[in-house]
């Protein structure tokens, strides 16, 4: 059986004292969620993840089909005190949702139904697996869209978007998506289910339980269903694509862009000039530009009046021409344009993808200092032949993207970049993640976030609600090897 970590960085992790599943641990599992709810074969997607960094040794995947059994599932293995790993759409970067070593994976694909949407509260109700996509087309139908988009939209589940409080490329309009989220049903690690599911905007009876599973990464109990409030779909979409010469260019656009288009701004994005190279080239996603420039700045407007909206998105563009503060830039003049500019932005991750191996790290530091900790990065690696660094980010949260990329994984490449990334964001009183959680691979490092009191008390809500450890062990808190 397996004792090694399922990843390369972190050879020093040992596996916890849980128990071996065992042929009767199989045989009652199966009997609870049934023939079909039980993976024993090629589980490569499940025990992978996305960049290909943390590779686990399950040799089973339980997929209950409602919350009854979610929660049988979750106290039989409670008893046996065997691990467990809820999964959504393992779509993450921080190896938050695969297992480590021999953990079970309870993964939530079957319960991926939308129970119903309340068209007068704008509320749609809905189970953990059910895909962000499929959440925006069932909203939609009724005149709603969803408060959360990212590029991973056709695979990432609400459930992991809610495990890892995913931020997305629309914080800056509707904010964070805990904000948006009215109730929850949760299964707690002894099969114990918490129920707060409504539609009701306000609830104002005491401790608000549910905000603790939100960003929890599923290490204090499974997400099963959520109750999500619903903005009216906007009746105007204009996105407007610019090139600048530096990254000061970018912030003097995107403070024009705040200053002129105030309360329709929905989106603010920037990415280096390798980022859009690596979309052009490896995607085939063609710049509507003429020519490559060091960087580039993307705004996207959204409002219920076309005309007043519009009119306001070309003003601003005319103002960042006359004054000079961008190279270049175009405004979309269709739907279709404007989610193909869109496209170049949300893809970086994926264009990047084939450069090579990819240490990815998402943080929150201050705007103007943004760019700088990139370049310091890419300064760390020079001597690592064919090392590169690019940035990109939403720009409008303080949330920054770094891609330190070598040919292929580097121990040495690594230990030029951690602790040193997390010392130099605590040193902007920033934050070590900013959208995708801490996972596996920033658990380590959570103490430059947060201070040992915040740490000691959510170590004291770990222990509370899962005292025998079974739930997303090595993940989140900081683990003793």
């Amino acid at each position: 059986m397996p004792t090694r970590c399922g990843s390369r960085m972190f050879p020093e992790l040992r596996r916890g004292a849980f128990s071996r599943l065992e042929e009767e641990d199989r045989r009652l599992l199966k009997g609870i969620v049934g023939a079909k709810g039980i993976k024993t074969d090629d589980l490569s997607h499940y025990n992978n993840d996305w960049l290909g960094t943390v590779c686990g040794y399950s040799e089973l995947v339980v997929c209950p089909g409602n919350v009854e059994e979610v929660s049988a599932v979750l106290e039989y293995c409670n008893q046996r005190r065997l691990a467990v790993v809820p999964q959504g759409g393992n779509t993450g970067l921080v190896g938050g949702s695969n297992p480590v070593f021999d953990e079970i994976v309870l993964s939530m694909e079957r319960m991926n139904n939308i129970t119903s949407i309340d068209p007068d509260a704008g509320v749609i109700e809905c189970e953990a697996g059910v895909i962000l996509h499929n959440i925006g087309e069932a909203a939609a139908g009724h005149g709603y869209t969803v408060p959360l988009d990212l590029g991973s939209r056709g695979s990432c589940v609400i459930g992991g978007n809610l495990a890892t409080h995913a931020g997305g490329l629309r914080v800056v309009r509707y904010g964070q998506l805990r904000g948006s989220v009215l109730g929850m049903r949760v299964v707690l690690p002894d099969g114990k289910v918490l129920d707060s599911r409504t539609n009701m905007r306000k609830d104002n009876t005491g401790y608000d339980i549910k905000q603790l599973f939100i960003g929890s990464e599923g290490t204090l109990g499974v997400i099963t269903d959520v109750n999500l409030l619903l903005p009216h779909s906007p009746a105007s979409v204009n996105v407007a694509l610019f090139g600048c010469h530096s990254y000061q260019d970018v912030i003097v656009c995107y403070r024009a862009a705040r200053g002129s288009l105030g309360e329709i701004v929905s989106a603010c994005e920037f990415m280096d000039g390798m980022c859009m190279r690596a979309v052009n080239d490896n995607l085939h996603l063609a710049s509507p530009l003429d020519q490559h420039y060091p960087f580039y700045f993307l705004v996207e407007t959204r409002g219920m009046s076309n005309e007043h909206d519009t009119d306001k998105m070309e003003q601003f563009v005319n103002q960042v021409f006359e004054g000079g503060l961008a190279a270049d830039g175009v405004l979309a003049s269709s739907r279709d344009q404007a989610a193909h500019m869109m496209s170049l932005r949300e893809n970086v991750a994926v264009g990047l993808k084939p450069v090579g191996f990819n240490f990815h790290y998402d943080v929150s530091i201050p705007i103007k200092d943004m760019y700088n900790l990139v370049e310091k990065i890419g300064a760390r690696l020079a001597d690592i032949e064919g090392a590169v660094c690019c940035g990109f980010g939403h720009i409008g949260d303080n949330d920054l993207h770094i891609s330190p990329i070598v040919p292929h994984y580097d121990r040495a490449a690594l230990d030029l970049l951690e602790p040193y990334i997390y010392e130099e964001v605590a040193a902007l009183g920033g934050s070590v993640s900013s959208e995708h959680g801490m996972g596996l691979k920033k658990a380590q490092y959570l103490k430059y976030s947060k201070d040992q009191g915040v740490i000691e008390t959510m170590r004291l809500l770990k222990n509370t609600f899962d005292p025998n450890a079974i739930m997303n062990p090595y993940k989140v808190l900081p683990w003793d090897i």
